[in-house]
């Protein structure tokens, strides 16, 4: 693992969203979705995320998550990602997402 300076991990936008809509993303090669985040100043962003196995559309909508919003824009099949959408692989590697324990401000930045 290659140790970082903290000016190098002060670089990395995290920061936290709430999921305003999900949709389904049948083009994608591995299953996923594509979320509609709202970033609060920073606005609303879209990104797609391999999160099928572990949530349902209907339990995304209105859950805080975390993202890295200082990434250039990705092409994904036809679709352009705005953002990362943090998590972490479970013993199966299926994505768990990443989000805050308790409710803060959209677009608060992990310090």
């Amino acid at each position: 693992m290659e140790e970082i300076t903290w000016n190098d991990f002060e670089k990395v936008e995290l920061r936290v969203g709430t999921i305003i809509e999900a949709f389904e993303y049948p083009e994608a090669r591995k299953p996923a979705y594509k979320v509609k985040v709202d970033f609060g100043e920073l606005g609303i962003k879209m990104s797609s995320a391999q999160i099928t196995k572990h949530y349902a559309l209907d339990d995304l909508i209105g859950r805080q998550i975390i993202g890295v919003v200082n990434f250039p824009k990705k092409q994904i099949g036809k679709f352009m990602s705005e953002f990362l959408v943090a998590g972490f692989a479970d013993e199966n590697g299926d994505i768990v997402l990443s989000t805050v324990e308790r409710k803060v401000p959209n677009g608060s930045k992990l310090i």
